[in-house]
């Protein structure tokens, strides 16, 4: 039995609430056996175990992989990652599986919360013995696994992470990989339009306290220096943060006419929201973790004067985007959740970055051999080199090497017209 997805509702819901309150990571949660109620941190263990044709969750006709998600708490929105990933590998098991086996997919929540992340992680290695963790994810999340799980040789993958310190670090952790665009990158992208558009821009910053938006920050700062515009205040935030109104209090009084939000979907939100009660009307920089369409949908709802004209990268079809209505993969996707997933909202377009990943994982694990090991895995996830990813953007390349884990090769810039996201230029270089 997979963790249901329960209360991103009513997160999203409480983000944009009068007061701007919202709940923290919840302290107990459901998973497969029981409930947890304990965040205490567990100690990485220094041996490490050799991959052989006996490695872990691996049987004749079976693999099994795992990984946390936050189905609870801040981030909640990003839960329905996993139900759609889910769904894509029941759609290839109904099919035959991989080189004749099924994959199986357990995923636990871990509130978005890096203590129970690295204990759940331990479980899925330590109890379940799955065979790869797949599809972790947070910034903090995948960083406080990483140690342990390398040190276990056990392939971390796909991870849900942008950061420099998890994609930059091949040479003293091979064993993981990340998936999502370089954050640097990103904010490299967003830095170059802004002195092609707004040459004489006052800039300010609301970042989250962590590689995702120091990163972000740096890639920033690097594509406009000296090039015109400035950075004329930045605010960090922290993950256990009640609100923001006081960061983006700080900001207006900067004198900025440029907001960059590198934030995950509550605390944009809210800063959208306190944007509007102060009556700053700024530029809106969106990181691409937070504009899927339903929270777009909320912010929108609260203050379109700012969210319209919205800037952001993307790399993934949007199912909603009228100009992917006859594509086969919106097709395939619509399938495949009305038949695995059926409660789940082909609309979201988190449950489709899902099965983007998922996808991933399928080509891998099948250019990996029959002779399936960690270290087969491993080659397989350091060797991507495919533009037939369908749930990319047209064109997009994923490419890995032995010292290059961002797999995500271009980016594209988009704009937010109030109803949907339009793309006005690229593809520019992701890394």
């Amino acid at each position: 039995m997979i963790v249901p997805r329960r209360f991103a509702l009513l997160v999203l819901l409480a983000a944009v609430a009068p007061a701007l309150l919202a709940s923290g990571p919840a302290g107990a949660f459901s998973k497969q056996e029981g409930t947890i109620t304990s965040a205490d941190g567990l100690a990485v263990t220094a041996a490490a175990a050799a991959s052989t044709s006996a490695d872990p969750g691996v049987t004749p006709t079976s693999v099994l992989i795992g990984g946390t998600v936050p189905l609870t708490g801040e981030a909640a929105a990003f839960g329905a990652v996993a139900p759609g990933a889910k769904a894509y590998f029941d759609y290839v098991n109904s099919k035959g599986g991989v080189n004749g086996r099924t994959i199986e997919y357990r995923y636990y929540d871990d509130a978005y919360s890096p203590a129970l992340t690295v204990q759940l992680t331990r479980q899925l290695v330590e109890q379940d013995r799955v065979f790869a963790i797949f599809n972790a994810l947070g910034t903090a999340n995948n960083l406080a696994i990483r140690d342990y799980l390398n040190a276990q040789k056990v392939p971390q993958l796909f991870a849900g992470d942008g950061s420099q310190a998890l994609g930059g670090a091949s040479e003293r952790y091979p064993w993981t990989v990340g998936f999502l665009p370089s954050y640097r990158g990103e904010g490299a992208v967003l830095g170059r339009d802004l002195v092609r558009t707004r040459s004489k821009a006052k800039v300010a910053v609301l970042l989250e306290n962590t590689e995702l938006g120091k990163d972000m920050t740096r890639g920033l700062s690097r594509a406009i220096a000296r090039k015109g515009p400035r950075i004329v205040a930045s605010e960090p935030y922290e993950l256990t943060a009640t609100d923001v109104v006081a960061q983006v209090a700080r900001l207006k009084a900067s004198g900025a006419d440029t907001l960059m939000l590198f934030a995950t979907p509550k605390f944009m939100i809210q800063a959208i929201v306190a944007a509007k009660k102060l009556a700053w009307k700024p530029q809106l920089y969106l990181a691409s973790v937070s504009i899927e369409p339903t929270i777009m949908a909320i912010a929108r709802a609260n203050a379109p004067d700012l969210t319209l004209g919205a800037r952001a990268i993307a790399f993934v079809k949007n199912p909603n985007d009228p100009v992917w209505r006859k594509d086969p993969a919106v097709a395939l996707y619509k399938s495949v959740l009305k038949r695995f997933a059926p409660s789940a909202r082909w609309s979201d377009v988190y449950n489709w970055y899902g099965m983007t990943v998922a996808w991933t994982m399928v080509d891998t694990l099948r250019r990996a051999g029959k002779n399936l090991t960690r270290a087969a895995l491993l080659r397989s996830a350091r060797s991507l080199d495919t533009t037939a990813n369908p749930f990319l953007l047209p064109g997009t390349r994923l490419r890995t090497s032995a010292a290059d884990a961002f797999p995500i090769d271009t980016v594209y810039l988009y704009r937010y017209d109030n109803r949907q996201w339009i793309r006005t230029a690229g593809p520019f270089a992701a890394r």
